[in-house]
């Protein structure tokens, strides 16, 4: 979870009101904190907050919970209005970073004046939403510039590797390849762009480089010091809504500091995949009669496909009153619950027994009622809730299934693997398209179905997964920087349909294993499974079988009391090219529920 320092003065001055040390400890758990550490520092005290939710990026600075704050105390309500000015400005992205890093989006904030403290924050924020939202800057990467310094319009473009510019923190020019092996920053995340034909760079209209996403800043236009005035805000990554998403915290974040918002216009190829929004369409527009004469206007005339950001529209949401005050056990009227949710930043509109709810652009973690519910707890206060001891005259105990689980996980660590544990959601294209398979109906290895999401937040987040080699692939893909030998396992969750249960569905658990080192073979994982059933007291067959994902010839069935439950084999060449492994792999997946018998080791 992210843990973060900041300090009480600047958090005071941002609400606007004073509080003891021990009044901020109950004050932090509206902003889903904990105070973690106190410390006095320069006659100055600061605290340590330690974050509890991983999908609030907008409460990860002293800005954001402070804002939280002001509203949970009743000093405002509803939702949280932000003016946003048009720049003028436009950026323009290269087609040739389709499949480099393809997309960006851009704000300015002007009128800052910024002090040590706040300076610290807006570093901080930007440094945290990268790290753990942005994924170690693979999905988001954020850059802070000097406007001042910068010439529109901007280019987002793809570089040669020998272009030149002086990285922050240096003195001299460093080409981009050179910057991959000298810089810090270079060395880190250097991984994430090495292998691509172009570096992604983004330069102003006289040949001023502003940055190397998702690497680093330049020194002329990069350092932002107490001095900066205006700031031009630039986010990258693979997913357009969810770089908007950090674009919106950053720019809201620097508004509470009294930073004016203006937007910036960015055009994108023809074939670029961008949502186009009616909200983001180019204001430079309004003169046809209809969003689909814009679109239509863009693509066929100009080639162009034209966004603006940042996209502050409100998300809006709808929620039954009666589950609210069902689930949260108390005596709640239908004003209660519009007055607590006002205090969490919600415009609230009530109908018919419903909540219609309009929530900020810099939250994205609204999908379900229980979330609403969540925040109608924390507005009404944790401990203002009276416990009570359940009535249930049983005894507790551990799942033995579960225990079982355990027990295979220890085996694999005393094999000398090591465990992962990947996302439950994942897509199509990583389930099928990816392992070379045109569908499923290998044995469930995959299922011939995915269970799919009908309206998913993200196109990468649209299915649950059927098998679990594709996961431990994708995370062996990500760790390509990283030594060999690679030796991982995962005893995970898959879901199945099943048209004979309530749900339609099953959950079953399955062990999957991937070895990537370049002298692999089908023997080795041979050798692993052979000892993991030796010591779970079954003898098993293997039978030859054709699999797209495998290389033919070395792929078979795994048999256990004549029953197929899992699959062996050598991963196929060009399904390690598809997730971009240069090394070979070795792999097998099995089901555990066929395995399990008391005792079972």
């Amino acid at each position: 979870m992210p843990k973060f320092d900041v300090s009480k003065a600047d958090l005071e001055r941002l609400v606007g009101k004073t509080f003891t040390v021990e009044e901020w400890e109950d004050l932090f758990l509206y902003a889903k904190c904990e105070l973690d550490d106190v410390w006095e520092e320069n006659g100055e005290i600061y605290f340590k907050a330690d974050s509890k939710d991983t999908n609030r990026p907008d409460l990860w600075s002293a800005e954001g919970i402070a804002r939280q704050i002001r509203w949970a105390l009743g000093f405002e309500s509803g939702l949280p209005k932000y003016d946003v000015e048009e720049s003028g400005v436009t950026v323009y992205v290269d087609e040739k970073l389709k499949n480099i890093r393809p997309y960006g989006v851009y704000a300015i904030v002007e009128g800052l004046s910024l002090d040590e403290e706040a300076l610290k924050q807006m570093i901080n924020l930007q440094e945290k939403v990268a790290l753990t939202f942005g994924r170690r800057r693979r999905e988001v990467a954020i850059g802070i510039f000097d406007f001042d310094k910068v010439k529109p319009p901007i280019y987002y473009r793809a570089a040669e590797k020998s272009e030149k510019f002086v990285p922050l923190g240096f003195e001299e020019e460093l080409t981009l390849e050179e910057i991959l092996e000298k810089h810090e920053k270079g060395k880190e995340y250097g991984h994430l762009i090495k292998d691509k034909p172009y570096y992604p760079l983004l330069v102003d209209s006289e040949g001023k480089v502003l940055s190397m996403p998702p690497i680093i800043n330049s020194e002329i236009t990069g350092r932002v010091t107490t001095e900066t005035r205006n700031v031009f805000v630039d986010v990258t990554g693979w997913d357009l809504k969810k770089i908007m998403l950090a674009l919106n915290v950053v720019v809201t974040a620097l508004a509470e500091r009294g930073g004016r918002i203006k937007s910036v216009r960015v055009v994108y190829p023809e074939d670029a995949d961008v949502y186009l929004a009616p909200t983001i369409i180019a204001q430079f527009f309004d003169d046809f009669k209809s969003h689909e004469d814009v679109w239509h206007a863009v693509r066929n005339l100009l080639g162009w496909k034209v966004i603006e950001s940042p996209d502050l529209t409100p998300k809006s949401f709808e929620v039954e009153l009666d589950y609210i005050k069902r689930l949260t056990g108390l005596e709640l009227s239908d004003g209660d619950v519009r007055n607590l949710l006002e205090r969490m930043m919600y415009d609230v509109e009530l109908v018919d027994g419903k909540a219609r709810l309009l929530y900020p652009a810099f939250r994205d973690d609204i999908m379900h009622a229980r979330d609403v519910l969540e925040d109608v707890l924390i507005a009404y206060g944790y401990n203002e809730i009276e416990p009570e001891e359940p009535k249930l005259a049983v005894q507790g105990r551990g799942d033995k299934f579960i225990e079982f689980e355990d027990a295979v996980r220890e085996l694999m660590v005393g094999f000398g693997l090591q465990e992962v544990m990947t996302f439950n959601l994942t897509n199509r294209d990583n389930q099928y398209t990816r392992m070379n398979l045109p569908c499923g109906d290998y044995s469930n290895h995959p299922p011939a179905e995915l269970v799919e999401i009908e309206n998913p937040i993200s196109p990468k987040w649209s299915a649950l997964r059927g098998w679990l080699t594709p996961s431990l692939l994708d995370f062996l893909s990500q760790n390509t920087h990283e030594e060999y030998p690679q030796r991982i396992f995962e005893v995970g969750k898959v879901t199945l349909i099943d048209e004979g249960r309530e749900t339609k569905t099953v959950s079953e658990s399955k062990l999957a294993v991937a070895l990537a080192h370049p002298r692999v073979t089908f023997t080795e994982a041979k050798e692993i499974l052979e000892s993991a059933m030796r010591h779970l007291g079954f003898e098993y067959g293997l039978e030859e079988i054709e699999h797209p994902s495998f290389i033919p010839g070395r792929v078979g069935r795994i048999i256990v009391n004549g029953k197929e439950i899992g699959i062996i084999g050598e991963i196929h060449p060009a399904v390690l090219e598809n997730w971009g492994i240069e090394m070979p792999v070795a792999a097998f997946e099995l089901f555990l529920r066929p395995l399990y018998r008391e005792p079972y080791l």
